[in-house]
């Protein structure tokens, strides 16, 4: 299976027996656990596009639930004068989403629990820095943001499906590097940040935008190789639980993209 840009989709496990009978055992070694399934040798029906769609909808509801109420709650904060708890909010939703996703990756655990619960802390997060930005510019931002993401999504699904960019070993491997490529970039500046050197990649000027720009570029066709490695475990007919882990993987890959859209837009607010 090719390796995907997003490091959730790295060294799933393949399919079961051609059939349509797919035990935990073979998923189970590939993942080196042995968890009851396995021993037990029952069998589970192959993931399916409704499966992926369900999941990630759930996923994405569970957010978007979870930020809405804690952008409100932001901006109320912010209107009676106090930020701490915003703050707080924003660091422990980012940190405990960090953990979960630590736990999910590592241990590659399809669990609806776990994946509920990142979606949940992801939605703390945005939804705190959400409330701020809306505070400061208003609400079209955010509004903004969401049709944006959901736009770049929807056209990347379009592109993956009609063919029009074919993901080949050496596409995923740009993308990979232009992955790594940006976030050192970004840690390189906001560890000069610290000591008072600005690389101009945040401060809203021309290169902070072309920055984003290319930035939510390598975003969107990160998800080329996200639907690539979906649509192979589909094929290699994985147990249907995975979906929560192709779910997971989508997820990382939207937050990055809505706070990269979000950040870009706060550029062009007076």
């Amino acid at each position: 299976m090719r390796t995907s840009s997003n490091p959730a989709f790295r060294n799933l496990p393949v399919g079961g027996a051609a059939g349509g009978s797919y035990g935990f055992g073979q998923p189970q070694q590939a993942l080196g656990q042995a968890g009851p399934e396995a021993a037990t040798g029952v069998d589970e029906r192959p993931i399916t596009v409704d499966d992926i769609v369900l999941k990630t909808g759930a996923c994405l509801g569970t957010a978007l639930g979870v930020g809405v109420i804690t952008a409100i709650w932001a901006q109320t904060q912010i209107a009676a004068g106090t930020t701490g708890g915003i703050f707080g909010a924003m660091i422990g939703g980012m940190l405990v989403g960090l953990v979960l996703a630590l736990i999910i990756i590592f241990k590659k655990l399809p669990s609806p629990a776990l994946t509920l619960a990142y979606s949940a802390a992801q939605g703390v997060f945005l939804g705190a820095i959400t409330g701020m930005f809306t505070a400061m510019f208003g609400n079209q931002i955010a509004l903004n943001a969401i049709l944006g993401t959901a736009g770049v999504f929807a056209v990347m699904l379009v592109v993956y499906r009609t063919g029009a960019v074919k993901v080949t070993p050496k596409f995923t491997k740009w993308i990979i590097g232009a992955i790594g490529g940006a976030f050192i970039l970004m840690l390189a500046n906001l560890v000069l940040g610290f000591f008072g050197i600005n690389m101009g990649l945040r401060d809203g000027g021309t290169l902070a935008i072309i920055f984003s720009l290319v930035v939510i570029g390598i975003a969107a066709f990160s998800f080329l190789l996200d639907f690539d490695m979906a649509d192979r475990m589909i094929r290699e007919a994985v147990p249907a639980k995975w979906a929560w882990f192709v779910a997971f993987g989508l997820m990382v890959t939207l937050v990055w993209l809505y706070l990269e859209i979000l950040r870009l837009l706060s550029y062009f607010q007076e």
